[in-house]
């Protein structure tokens, strides 16, 4: 199979991928990903969560995270920038997610984050993906003080 162009790249993930997401288009965006697909979420110190397209046995399901993901939020991506590997058929992004609280649900305010995602593919859809993804308002909100980043000296 040949591999995909760097244009093609980008609309898998801006148009396929983050489009599906945004338009809470399950099918479509299960339809971006390999059978044996995962995904890895990094936030901060909090433990590494992990789903899987068809998750086996201890494994969650893509349905674990888009679902809780598409029942309390509305959800809008903006300002991409892409770095796309075409001869190794990886990528990555860098965005602003918007995530607006959806009536009804568990969520009581608009999130705002930083985002970058990793994407190794195979063919024409995503095998792995990592979502490392930062809430910069978070601390101001459980009463944090001055930020006390991992590793790097106070002050």
């Amino acid at each position: 199979m040949a591999k995909l162009t760097y244009a093609q790249y980008v609309t898998l993930m801006r148009d396929d991928y983050f489009g599906g997401v945004m338009r809470e288009d399950r099918a479509g965006v299960w339809n971006c990903f390999t059978d044996d697909a995962r995904v890895t979420i990094y936030h901060g110190d909090n433990e590494v969560r992990q789903f899987h397209k068809n998750p086996g046995p201890g494994q969650k399901s893509f349905d674990f995270f888009y679902g809780h993901l598409w029942q309390n939020y509305k959800v809008l991506f903006e300002n991409y920038r892409w770095i796309v590997d075409v001869e190794n058929e990886w990528a990555a992004a860098t965005f602003l997610p918007t995530l607006d609280p959806k009536p009804g649900s568990e969520a009581t305010e608009q999130m705002k984050l930083n985002n970058c995602n990793f994407f190794w593919f195979r063919g024409n859809a995503i095998a792995d993906m990592i979502i490392y993804y930062a809430n910069p308002t978070l601390g101001a909100k459980v009463g944090a003080g001055a930020p006390t980043p991992t590793a790097f000296p106070k002050g």
